[in-house]
């Protein structure tokens, strides 16, 4: 009996200690800070208030999924290079960004998803298509693509490039390259890189680097607001630019007719890939364990209404598991612009 009642109480013991060690090894993980960086592909400003309830969101979310944040930092980068440095250097920690920035830092930053979108209701390779006078609406189906677009606006020189085009005639580089442009960063993928490839494609290697006039903006805002005042000619995008400043167009900037009446699309690039959710491989808290709820918590936010809402200031409506491979275009895209600039 006395046998017996030992290995009860020996029993007993190992069942307490098993238990105690699951009960630690559930303990969530404590992370005091968590930086999300953002490029400003719209005005900083816009996208710190429409991203405010986003660090709640991802608190909660990582909360469930064994992760304690103290608090989540929001950050929007001058340029996209500088969300790029601050992944390398791993001073953030998450970044939003578009492929080209990603590819740019690959070496440093790892993807984990792609953002998914409606499609849109023109998707034409021809630029005439798109100049209908009538706006472009959202479409049911989800991609994980877009165009770039070579954007004339309603500038005297503007309207001379796209009457050409809407006649069904083709641009020459002379008339491209007597135009004024603005552009985003030399990373920015329908900003920059696409167009480029654009460009080169159609005439004769020449790329955004070979134009003689053109202006970089701090933001798509400003790009467009510069249109509006036809301090410059042209203009480059995603394809649903100009379905983000609609409204603008006529009220903050004082035009008269809708920016679909009085902007044409004179250029389509081949389609991009769209922007990643990608961690820093620097980051001081970065672990695998974090990688995958990371990637869980946004997959979830993206399915929630006020999810839904948040990340819409990008445009993006889901976010779907990345691979590297899936920039491999991206990478030939910046391949060959490295090539054509030597």
């Amino acid at each position: 009996m006395k046998k017996f009642l030992a290995l009860l109480s020996l029993t007993s013991l190992l069942v307490s200690n098993a238990a105690v060690s699951t009960v630690s090894a559930q303990e969530p993980t404590e992370i005091d800070q968590l930086t999300v960086a953002f490029v400003p592909s719209r005005d900083p400003e816009e996208i710190i208030t429409a991203t405010e309830p986003l660090k709640q969101l991802l608190i909660d979310e990582l909360a469930e999924l064994g992760f304690n944040v103290g608090e989540v930092e929001i950050t929007v980068g001058t340029n996209y290079e500088a969300v790029g440095e601050a992944m390398a250097a791993g001073t953030a920690d998450v970044g939003l960004i578009p492929g080209g920035t990603y590819v740019l830092f690959d070496e440093d930053v790892e993807v984990l998803l792609t953002s998914t979108r409606s499609g849109l209701s023109k998707d034409s390779e021809n630029p005439a298509d798109w100049n209908d006078g009538q706006s472009t609406e959202a479409g049911d189906e989800q991609v994980t693509y877009y165009k770039g677009l070579v954007i004339a606006g309603p500038s005297e020189k503007g309207q001379e490039l796209a009457a050409k085009v809407n006649n069904g005639e083709e641009l020459t580089w002379e008339d491209l390259d007597s135009a004024n442009w603005s552009v985003m960063s030399s990373s920015s993928s329908s900003g920059y890189i696409y167009p480029s490839i654009w460009l080169s494609q159609n005439y004769d290697g020449n790329m955004v680097s070979d134009l003689s006039t053109i202006v970089q903006a701090e933001s798509y805002a400003s790009s467009i607001a510069r249109l509006a005042a036809e301090q410059v000619d042209i203009v480059v995008g995603f394809a649903d630019l100009r379905r983000d400043y609609a409204e603008a167009w006529e009220t903050e900037m004082g035009r008269e007719a809708s920016i679909w009446e009085e902007t044409n699309v004179i250029g389509v690039t081949p389609n991009v890939y769209n922007d990643t959710v990608s961690v820093s491989l620097h980051s001081e808290v970065m672990t695998d364990e974090l990688k995958e709820a990371i990637k869980q918590a946004f997959i979830n936010i993206a399915e929630t209404d006020e999810g839904k809402e948040v990340i819409s200031i990008y445009s993006h409506e889901g976010y779907q598991e990345a691979t590297s491979e899936d920039y491999d275009n991206e990478r030939e895209a910046q391949k060959i612009l490295r090539e054509q600039a030597q």
